[in-house]
């Protein structure tokens, strides 16, 4: 052992040891790892599964699923799926929120957090070997290099959702009101509302593709029989916009109320104009706390080079005088 340790020293430097053990134990990891989260099937899933195949027929043809679940990831459900139905259902209400509406979205994420955080592991490691491990680094810097990039790869899937669902739900905030407006028209103009909302999501397009979506959905869905309050409500969930939660409101109780919805759309709808012209306020408000340090950086260093450095200019080339003059005296 002692022959062994003092050639790993020799070779590796004094970290030899400790970076053999830990590529050994990630080896061991990557090899037993497919044999932990393989799993049979139960033949009594299996015989559910067929049967309800046979029953439903043609149904798996039905263009209002958005994807069909993928055969080689239902074998890992039980690794890349959270086993707690609440953190399920959050994490899949996250994914509804970011546009993401594959029945696989959460497994798909897990494994994205997986792949990746095992990649930039590998990655951290392969760099610490090639370039830095001859340096003798300490500790920290060591797993820095070595865990830091499993971390970062580990956390990105997180980042890239948290971030596309602030994107997506700017983007409907945005084009709500215009929305609004135009479904106004069309419902003032004779159309049912399924109809209206169907012209919006059309006309909307190429502005917002999100809440155009959003719509499309909608609409689909009610020409699919299914009823009008739970189509709403389920869009207000997949949005997470407040407004679109009072917009869903405002349209449940016209209707349970039998009040005109054409008059609740134009309510609403100056409502929504005047919170839009808020929100410009406001930004306009905060740009001049947002522009106070850069122009404090921008500005203050080159009047105080303006303004001072004439100054010391001048003090120095007195200083050199003067120091002169006292060289001449001390010379006579």
């Amino acid at each position: 052992m002692e022959a062994i340790n003092s050639l790993l020293v020799g070779a590796l430097g004094p970290l030899g040891p400790l970076m053999v053990v830990g590529g050994l134990g990630l080896l061991l990891i990557l090899v037993t790892l497919p044999f932990l989260i393989t799993k049979k099937e139960d033949p009594l899933e299996k015989l559910k599964r067929s049967n309800a195949e046979q029953s439903r027929g043609d149904a798996k043809h039905d263009r209002l699923r958005n994807a069909k679940s993928n055969k080689k990831l239902e074998r890992y459900s039980s690794f890349l799926e959270p086993q707690n139905e609440a953190e399920y259902s959050a994490m899949r209400q996250k994914m509804l929120q970011a546009g993401y509406r594959s029945k696989d979205a959460v497994r798909y994420f897990h494994f994205a957090q997986f792949s990746l955080g095992i990649l930039g592991l590998i990655v951290g490691v392969v760099y610490f070997l090639l370039f830095l491990a001859a340096d003798d680094p300490d500790m920290q810097k060591t797993l820095m290099y070595t865990m830091g990039p499993g971390i970062i790869g580990y956390m990105f899937p997180k980042y890239w959702i948290n971030k596309r669902m602030e994107t997506r739900k700017e983007e409907i905030v945005n084009g709500f009101p215009d929305a609004l407006d135009m479904l106004l028209v069309c419902v003032e103009a004779g159309q049912s509302m399924d109809q209206a909302i169907l012209r919006v999501a059309g006309e909307i397009r190429t502005s917002y593709p999100s809440l155009a979506d959003e719509f499309e959905i909608v609409s689909h869905e009610i020409k699919a029989g299914k009823d009008k309050p739970t189509v709403l409500s389920e869009m207000a969930e997949r949005c997470g916009v407040p407004d679109i939660a009072s917009f869903v409101t405002v349209l449940v109780q016209s209707a349970t109320f039998g009040t005109s919805v054409a008059d609740a759309l134009r309510v609403y709808a100056a409502e929504m104009r005047d919170k839009r012209v808020m929100r410009a306020e406001e930004k306009a408000n905060k740009l001049p706390t947002k522009m106070t340090l850069a122009t404090m950086m921008l500005t203050v260093p080159p009047l105080l080079i303006i303004l001072i450095g004439p100054s010391l200019l001048g003090i120095s080339k007195m200083g050199e005088m003067s120091a002169q003059q006292t060289q001449e005296e001390a010379r006579k």
